[in-house]
């Protein structure tokens, strides 16, 4: 199997890891040290040689910090984590609620004083910056090797996985003119990108240094001029020479601090991802811009957008299968182990499954409410009667990456989950059969899924969508559609639509569709200039037994129906009997 159920960080060493990070500081003579959930390529999954933070405190979500002072030491974690950190991280960490908190004001008005160190591969300028602002009299920030990494004796080795080829068939545009696009756009005579996911989609390749995200390990300095130097060990791609064409060339990784010394003219960097060690070295004079391969990754083209569809139709025959054979099984039969399992058959049996996009939530009952709950042999528990199952996944095939959220009922269900349900369905729906002007962001679109949780005094403690990749990163930016939402939503881009409710200690509801933002027609009274909407890219019934429909207006009854109609239409044909017949009973109108 791609996924593991073994634990992989206890709060049981906490205490101990965190003396010894003290004994090193100490001995340097350190007040402080920074420890973020981070890597030299500022991606949001790391490899395990760079789980730094979950070797010290425990917490193994994806995003997140540490602090250790001589006489306090805190980690910091979003919405997502509240409850899951309480179970995973010692208790001679503080629990801050993060970003409500950042960590430079926490630093700042923790009392603490003298030098806080940081390694300058793990935070960004932006980030450094951030620090700066706000650092206390008597408290100063000083670069450092890893400490982690100094008292870490077993840390794995950096990752060396390979890297393939990404054909023009699927990526729909070609290297060269990748390149020639990008280096024209440039503000600057060169420019350093940092991110792995940017990386592979300029050069048309995938990677495994990462699980669940086929991104490679790797810097790049383009220039203006449309040549490349590529930063990554010959022994990661081979034979890949004529694939990147002869603007490319493939340079030593140990020889990037040297070029970047030498390069003059303007250097453009990317201040939210670019490493403050690259800054440090760079002579020339820096222009700071966004990545700029960000936005041209995430504005999909039509090879891509197809792509995506046929990766959504296998994926939701797979899901579809998978739901027929969990409504086939006894209550209290299964446990979560056992979903996660039978899911990632369904996925292999396709035949084209290149990993799962991450780590399958299988929530039953109270685990649902852990919003990134991950079952190990220790969590595992039954999935009994009464109770909600949450199924949060996805796969990773080569013309696509699939992220889908269902919420199951396991017999029958307690009428408050259902209300909750319901109303989370509500928010969904709206998003889905929105329209709106050309030029909103993902911040103006999140109300829609949180008006019908809001009009009963609820709500959830996450984004309500995130970009996602193709045949790349699960989260991708800089799309999003949650209150920090900027970026304005351009037809091509992919999200995820996924309100929810947790009920710590009773229950998680999510449901989670993919969409893809597109043009909408004119309609004839129509005074606004451009009108977008968004595409479905998910066909997998939603479960009708956790439905109140009296809640739902004729409108969201006809999309649900709809949705159903076109459900049963695209994936009957692509399932067995058996599983026909269940989607049948499933598609049926409410």
């Amino acid at each position: 199997m791609f996924q593991s159920f073994t634990l992989t960080a206890s709060p049981d060493h906490g205490s101990d890891r965190l003396s010894a990070l003290r004994d090193a500081m100490r001995s340097r003579g350190l007040a402080g040290f920074l420890v973020p959930r981070a890597d030299a390529f500022q991606g949001e999954y790391v490899a395990p040689h760079d789980e730094r933070l979950s070797w010290l405190t425990g917490f193994t979500g994806s995003a997140g910090w540490a602090v250790a002072l001589q006489d306090r030491a805190a980690v910091f974690v979003d919405g997502r984590y509240r409850v899951q950190v309480k179970s995973q991280v010692a208790e001679v960490f503080e629990k801050v609620d993060w970003p409500e908190t950042s960590v430079p004001a926490w630093v700042a008005g923790s009392g603490a004083t003298g030098v806080i160190a940081f390694d300058p591969w793990l935070l960004s300028l932006d980030q450094l910056r951030g620090f700066e602002k706000v650092l206390a009299e008597g408290q100063s920030l000083e670069r450092s090797e890893n400490l982690i990494d100094v008292i870490w004796e077993d840390q794995p080795a950096p990752p060396k996985g390979k890297v393939i080829a990404q054909p023009i068939a699927l990526a729909g545009e070609s290297i060269a003119d990748k390149l020639a696009r990008i280096s024209q756009a440039l503000k600057a005579d060169a420019c350093v990108i940092t991110q792995p996911d940017s990386i592979a989609w300029l050069l048309n390749i995938r990677g495994s240094d990462i699980e669940r995200n086929p991104v490679p390990h790797g810097f790049v300095i383009l220039g203006s001029d449309g040549q490349l130097r590529l930063y990554m060990s010959a022994s990661k791609v081979p034979g890949l020479e004529d694939h990147l064409g002869a603007q490319v060339q493939l340079c030593a990784p140990e020889n990037l601090i040297h070029d970047l010394a030498q390069l003059s003219g303007r250097v453009q960097i990317d201040p939210a991802t670019c490493p403050v060690a690259i800054c440090d070295t760079l002579t020339a004079e820096i222009v700071e811009a966004q990545d700029p391969c960000l936005l041209p990754k995430a504005i999909k083209n039509s090879t891509e957008l197809q792509g995506a569809r046929q990766a959504h139709l296998r994926d939701g025959a797979a899901m579809v299968r998978f739901l027929s054979w969990l409504d086939a099984q006894p209550a209290g039969s299964l446990t979560e182990i056992d979903v996660v399992k039978h899911l990632e058959g369904e996925r292999r049996a396709t035949n084209a499954l290149r990993d799962i996009s991450f780590e399958t939530i299988s929530g039953a009952g109270p685990n649902g409410a852990i919003v990134h709950y991950r079952v190990t042999e220790d969590s595992n528990r039954p999935v009994n009667d009464g109770e909600m199952l949450l199924v949060d996944s996805g796969g990773q095939y080569q013309d696509g990456t699939t992220d889908i959220t269902r919420t199951i009922a396991i017999g029958a269900v307690d009428p408050e989950a259902a209300r909750a349900f319901t109303l989370v369905l509500k928010g969904m729906i709206a998003v889905s059969q929105l329209r709106f002007p050309k030029g909103l962001a993902g911040r103006d679109i999140d109300p829609f899924a949180r008006a019908a949780l809001w009009a009963e005094g609820m709500d959830y403690a996450h984004g309500t969508g995130h970009g996602v990749g193709s045949y790349l990163s699960v989260h991708e930016g800089p799309q999003r559609i949650a209150k920090t939402g900027m970026v304005p939503l351009e037809p091509g881009m992919i999200l995820s639509n996924e309100p929810g409710y947790y009920k710590e200690g009773a229950f998680g509801i999510r449901i989670e569709n993919l969409i893809a933002v597109e043009e909408a027609p004119a309609l004839p009274d129509q005074n606004v200039p451009q009108m977008l909407r968004f595409e479905t890219l998910t066909w997998v019934p939603i479960d009708r037994r956790l439905i109140t429909p009296e809640i739902l207006t004729a409108g969201e009854r006809d999309w649900l129906n709809s949705y159903h109609a076109e459900v049963q239409a695209k994936i009957g044909p692509l399932v067995d009997s058996d599983a026909a017949a269940w989607l049948e009973q499933a598609c049926r109108p409410v």
